[in-house]
């Protein structure tokens, strides 16, 4: 059984603690900022295992350093990112597993928003974290990568199956759920959404996390085949990484 726990940090990251409850086992993925998550870490378990982290900025890794020096934990990141993650010890790459207590994951390699960037896939808990790829009701800036990778990388995590919960790194669900309606005002599914996301919002809670499922249905980075997004854009004959980069480029300026 693993529990989770989600951590507010800086503006609007959210890190995760992991407890396998069989083992005693913690990790934590992205701690972006060490109070908060140290403050967490020590009323509950009072010992830190690992320390996963989905890519290297520093808000998602800012936290490393000191708690790796307060609980001796181990620091797993890509490969690719060996020299830019900081403390790390242990780099992982594409489909290695990897298990926290008796909870194995799956390397998921998802380039685009940096070189490096990697989900981590708990497939028996049904459980992913997608770092900044693959957001609820968006996606991540291509700063590194390209519009490409970054298209083939979201085609990833759209084909687990539809019951696998998503784990994102921040809570950007309501400006998403603005772009989305921009280009696809009639989707009942975002609709309907809209206004549990607004509640969520207002009660300062977490829209985390979504299913995969959920997200076909309305995001719209993983819709880029449907005609009526084609339609709006004016792009009616173009492929649906076509359509990807536009929504992209047009999420940047909005």
């Amino acid at each position: 059984m693993l529990n989770i726990e989600i951590i507010p940090c800086l503006n609007d990251n959210y890190s995760y603690l992991l407890c396998d409850q069989d083992t005693n086992t913690v990790a934590i993925i992205d701690p972006s900022d060490f109070n908060p998550c140290d403050k967490i870490i020590n009323k509950k378990y009072k010992k830190l295992d690992y320390i996963l982290n989905t890519h290297h900025h520093f808000d998602h890794v800012g936290g490393n350093k000191k708690l790796k020096e307060k609980y001796k934990s181990k620091v797993l990141g890509c490969e690719l990112d060996k020299d830019r993650i900081p403390d790390i010890d242990i780099t992982l790459k594409e489909k290695q597993n990897f298990k926290i207590g008796n909870a194995s994951f799956e390397v998921i390699f998802i380039p685009g928003h940096t070189k490096g960037h990697i989900a981590f896939y708990f497939k028996d808990e049904k459980i992913v974290f997608t770092g900044d790829t693959l957001f609820s009701l968006g996606c991540g800036k291509v700063f590194e990568g390209t519009h490409e990778q970054m298209f083939n990388s979201l085609n990833k995590l759209k084909n687990l199956p539809i019951d696998t919960k998503i784990y994102c790194g921040h809570e950007y669900t309501k400006k998403n759920l603005e772009f989305c309606l921009e280009y696809e005002s009639n989707n009942e599914f975002l609709i309907e959404k809209s206004n549990w996301i607004n509640s969520k919002i207002e009660s300062n809670s977490p829209t985390v996390p979504i299913s995969i499922g959920e997200e076909k249905k309305t995001n719209i980075f993983l819709r880029c085949n449907e005609p009526s997004i084609k339609n709006a854009l004016n792009l009616d004959n173009a492929s649906e990484q076509e359509i990807f980069s536009k929504l992209r480029d047009l999420k940047d300026s909005f």
